[in-house]
């Protein structure tokens, strides 16, 4: 599959149905020596709070994509375990 294929895609979580974000708004994690994508980083929904303050990005490794169809991806995701990275505004 190309990455314009995955683009525009909605990522939906198995694990509880909830929305994560869509592959066009997301960053993919490339390992340079193999070109396979190691990780998908969604930036977390912000409000008019979040505006001011330190943003962060969900990471969802690659192994965690259970399905890719022709308009969503699904992630089977515990969000308690995420792994959280904080980006300055």
């Amino acid at each position: 599959m190309r990455m314009v294929e995955l683009a525009g895609k909605e990522i939906i979580n198995i694990y509880d149905g909830a929305r994560l974000g869509v592959v066009g708004d997301s960053d993919m994690v490339i390992d340079n020596e193999s070109g396979k994508i190691t990780s998908v980083i969604i930036p977390r929904k912000s409000n008019l709070i979040n505006l001011w303050v330190d943003r962060q990005h969900m990471v969802i490794p690659w192994e965690s994509v259970v399905k890719i169809g022709f308009e969503v991806m699904i992630v089977d995701l515990d969000q308690t375990n995420l792994n959280f990275k904080k980006n300055m505004v």
